[in-house]
């Protein structure tokens, strides 16, 4: 497992659905396991991304900031933003999920 160290500062919440976004200039479909204001793990196709490389990604209409692949483990993937995404669009994604 090739990866970067991106200090974690927030909590991690489990999420597990099917988003879209980009890697390089390929649109791609990954299952989003959970997320944090300052990243999120994802799953695609072996081999879909490389540590380094820039994602973006748009969880149920919501655009999250750009981000970098830190860490990869064969279909799984880790995403530290650039930015961070706003406690609230977490909460509300949470609380649609659990609905």
């Amino acid at each position: 497992m090739k990866h970067f160290e991106v200090p974690r500062y927030t909590e991690r919440k489990p999420l597990n659905i099917v988003i879209d976004g980009r890697v390089r200039t390929r649109k791609v479909y990954v299952d989003l396991y959970d997320v944090s204001e300052g990243g999120c793990k994802i799953r695609g196709r072996r081999g879909f991304t490389k540590v380094g490389e820039t994602v973006t990604l748009r969880i149920d209409g919501f655009k999250t900031p750009l981000g970098t692949i830190a860490w990869v483990d064969g279909e799984y993937a880790g995403v530290a933003f650039d930015g961070n995404l706003h406690p609230a669009v977490i909460d509300h994604l949470c609380a649609k999920r659990s609905a």
